[in-house]
């Protein structure tokens, strides 16, 4: 109905590629990846509904941390590790997220709720094996917990 799958990897694409075209038209334009999210030059995130639902999440999750009290700056962590160390964690594993996500061709949630959704046996084989390999680093992941 709305052209695209459900997927927050798209809106920061689609993002990212106006911010350059806005920088360096020159590069934009030239380059492949930024060509895709572009279209025919008149492409604005502000005009995709994933932009603002991903924006809403967001602030919807804020008020809803500011109505119950929860609001506070502070870092989860393990009693074995740093700040920097999780930290770094967290940007090393944010980014393999991410380029996952790139070389996927969509995200863990464009995956799940829109291949699900539809009965797409890639979709559901991709969200088991999820399943699987988050089953299988646990132990690991555990370790810096406890």
């Amino acid at each position: 109905i709305m052209g695209r799958g459900l997927g927050a990897s798209g809106v920061l694409s689609t993002t990212v590629a106006v911010a350059v075209d806005k920088v360096a038209p020159a590069h934009a334009q030239s380059n492949e990846f930024y060509k895709g999210y572009l279209g025919d030059g008149t492409k604005n995130p502000f005009k995709d509904w994933l932009t603002f639902s991903i924006l809403g999440a967001v602030i919807g999750g804020f008020i809803s941390g500011a109505i119950s009290g929860r609001n506070k700056i502070m870092v989860e962590k393990g009693p074995r590790f740093t700040n920097g160390k999780r930290f770094l964690f967290a940007f090393i594993g944010g980014s393999l997220m991410g380029y996952g996500a790139k070389m996927a061709r969509g995200c863990t949630s464009g995956q799940a709720l829109t291949g699900g959704s539809l009965l797409s046996v890639g979709g559901w084989a991709f969200m088991i094996m999820v399943f699987v390999g988050a089953y299988g680093m646990a132990y690991f992941v555990r370790r810096q917990w406890t």
